[in-house]
């Protein structure tokens, strides 16, 4: 049975400081620092990726952009509305809709719907601070996922040199 492997991306820290909506929030200073940390785990620890499936949100296109910079190969990447504000629910939904001829997606987005999700497919709590990455895997299809038994393969935030609280 084939392997399947979701690697979920909180976007980097936001900008707060200015007057922007919500989903029009820029990443901060740390932000633009943290993605490409993450990026580079990817690159070090990840053999490829099929395809990321990214929050239209300002703040999680900008993290994507920097992560995926740092790969040899990009994958193809959607942009899907359902992923902003998403509960964990909805975000099994988006899961469970993937294509099978792909085995190893990233989502880029947002807590708390990734923090829920975690511990929907797999049983752990797996703390998704800004620019964390929760890999998770599993045995089948990814309409399976949450009914099949999940493992986190890898999970925390990338080592850098900034603050460790948020």
């Amino acid at each position: 049975m084939a392997e399947r492997t979701l690697i979920l991306l909180r976007h980097a820290k936001s900008d707060w400081s200015g007057a922007e909506t919500d989903a029009d929030r820029p990443l901060a200073d740390r932000g633009l620092r943290q993605a490409p940390a993450s990026g580079r785990w990817l690159a070090d620890n990840v053999d490829g990726i099929d395809l990321a499936v990214v929050s239209p949100a300002a703040r999680a296109r900008r993290t994507w952009a920097l992560a995926s910079a740092e790969l040899e190969i990009r994958p193809p990447t959607r942009f899907d509305d359902r992923v902003y504000a998403a509960s964990a629910g909805e975000l099994l939904g988006i899961v469970r809709g993937l294509p099978d001829d792909v085995a190893t997606v990233v989502l880029v987005g947002h807590n708390p719907g990734f923090e829920d999700l975690t511990t929907l497919i797999t049983g752990e709590r797996i703390p998704m601070k800004t620019s964390a990455i929760a890999m998770i895997g599993w045995a089948g299809l990814w309409s399976g996922a949450g009914r099949a038994p999940a493992s986190v393969r890898a999970s925390g935030r990338p080592p850098q040199d900034l603050p460790a609280s948020d």
